[in-house]
C-alpha cells in the first residue's frame, strides 16, 4: 500500500506514535509518505519506503495567522495525485481531519477518491476539541472520515459522550518498539547519578499543567524522607520554572535533576526504579508504556486510559488524581527491595502486550477495509 501519514512532528505522543507507525509500516514493505511542516522528531533512519513532504506555509501581510490548514490540504492534494496514494491516515483531529476532508473533496473533483482514517489521540478530544471554537468542525470531520480509531477505550467513550459521532470508533492502542525500548546496561550512568545506590524515580512529559508535575515533586519529596532517592525529570515546557522553584522551597534540589528534552529517553529509563505519572488527563499513557518496556513499574493516577495499561497491584498502582499520599504509600511499597523485582518483571511482561508487531497489523486491516469500501462504491 501507499500510505500518507499526517501528524505533528513534535515529541508529543501523537507525533511519536504516528512516526513509529510509519517506520514499522515501511519495514513491512509499505510505501509511507509523511506530510507535515517539519521533519518528525522520530523519523531518524533511512529506509527506501519512507518519504517526507514538507508543508510550506507562505507568509503574507494580510494574514495575522499563517493559514496552515489550507496549505496542508493543498499539500495532501498534491502528494495524493503525484504519488498515487491509496489511503490518508491523519493523526490528531485538529486540524488534520478537517484539512483531510477538504483535500478529499478537491481530489473528488479530479476523479480521485481517497479514503481517510482519523486517529484520535487525546487532547484533540478531551481538551482542545471541546472548545466551542472547534467542536462543530471536529464533530463534522470525524463523521466525514472513512475510518476512525482511538488509542484507548476511555478516549473512545469520551468521544461519544462529548460529540455527536455517528461513525464506529475502533480502539487500537498505542504500541512500543521493544527493540528500542529495553533495559540497557548503564551502570556507569546510574553510578554517576546515584553513587550510594539511592532509588531512582523518573518522570517524562512536556511539563504542562495537565501532567501535574508539582505532584511528581511532592511524591518524591515524601519518598525521600523515608528512603534515600533521586528524581530525574525528562522534558521541558511552561511549568518548568515553577517546578524548579518548588524544588527550592522543599529544599530537595540536590536530589533532583532537570534533564531537558532527550531523544534517547530509554537510556534514562534503563537506570530507573520507578516511573511517576500523576496526570490529570491521559488518553493512554505512552510514556508509562516506554518505562514498562524498560522494566520500570509505574505509579499513576487513574485518569483516562492509564488503568487500561497500568494494572493495579501488578505493574504498579493507580490512585485518584491528586492523591499524593496514596501514591507515596504505593511508591514505598514497590521500592521495597522485597517487592521491586516482581513489579519490574510484571511491567516488562505487560509491555509485551503492546509490541509493535502485534498492533501494526490492526492498522493494516483498517487501511485495507476502507480501501475496499471505497473501491466498492466507485
Amino acid at each position: 500500500m501507499k500510505i500518507g501519514i499526517v501528524c505533528y512532528p513534535t515529541f508529543g505522543g501523537s507525533g511519536v506514535v504516528a512516526t513509529e507507525l510509519g517506520k514499522a509500516l515501511a519495514l513491512k514493505g509499505h510505501q509511507v509518505h509523511f506530510i507535515t511542516y517539519s521533519q518528525p522528531a522520530r523519523l531518524d533512519f533511512f529506509n527506501e519506503n519512507l518519504f517526507y513532504h514538507e508543508v510550506y506555509i507562505p507568509s503574507y501581510p494580510l494574514f495575522q495567522y499563517p493559514p496552515y490548514e489550507l496549505a496542508l490540504a493543498s499539500k495532501m492534494v498534491d502528494i495524493v495525485r503525484f504519488e498515487k496514494l491509496d489511503v490518508l491516515h491523519v493523526h490528531y483531529a485538529i486540524p488534520h481531519a478537517s484539512a483531510a476532508f477538504m483535500a478529499k473533496q478537491i481530489l473528488r473533483t479530479k476523479g480521485i477518491n481517497i479514503p481517510v482514517i482519523t486517529t484520535l489521540h487525546g487532547t484533540d478530544i478531551t481538551l482542545v476539541g471541546k472548545d466551542v471554537s472547534f467542536e462543530p468542525v471536529v464533530t463534522f470531520s470525524i463523521n466525514q472520515s472513512d475510518g476512525v480509531t482511538a488509542v484507548s477505550d476511555s478516549l473512545r467513550a469520551e468521544t461519544y459522550d462529548y460529540f455527536q459521532i455517528e461513525r464506529d470508533i475502533e480502539v487500537i492502542p498505542n504500541f512500543i518498539n521493544l527493540e528500542k525500548f529495553k533495559r540497557q546496561k548503564k551502570e556507569h550512568f546510574r553510578m554517576a547519578i546515584s553513587p550510594n545506590d539511592e532509588k531512582l524515580l523518573v518522570h517524562t512529559s512536556n511539563f504542562r499543567a495537565v501532567k501535574r508535575i508539582a505532584d511528581v515533586i511532592k511524591i518524591f519529596a515524601k519518598v525521600r524522607e523515608k528512603m534515600p532517592s533521586k528524581l530525574l525529570l525528562v522534558g521541558d515546557g511552561p511549568d518548568r520554572p515553577k517546578m524548579e522553584m518548588l524544588c527550592r522551597e522543599l529544599q530537595i534540589c540536590s536530589d533532583v535533576r532537570f534533564l531537558g528534552k532527550l531523544e534517547a529517553v530509554e537510556e534514562v529509563l534503563s537506570i530507573a526504579d520507578l516511573f511517576l505519572m500523576p496526570s490529570e488527563k491521559e488518553s493512554f499513557g505512552l510514556a508509562a508504556l516506554e518505562a514498562m518496556a524498560c522494566e520500570v513499574p509505574v505509579i499513576s493516577s487513574n485518569a483516562g486510559g492509564i488503568p487500561e495499561l497500568n494494572t493495579h497491584g501488578v505493574t504498579g498502582f493507580v490512585s485518584p488524581v491528586g492523591d499524593v499520599d496514596d501514591m507515596v504509600r504505593n511508591a514505598l511499597y514497590i521500592l521495597d527491595d522485597a517487592n521491586l523485582p516482581t513489579f519490574k518483571a510484571n511491567a516488562l511482561a505487560r509491555a509485551h502486550d503492546f509490541d509493535v508487531e502485534k498492533i501494526v497489523p490492526k492498522y493494516e486491516v483498517v487501511y485495507q477495509k476502507v480501501i475496499d469500501e471505497q473501491l466498492a462504491i466507485m
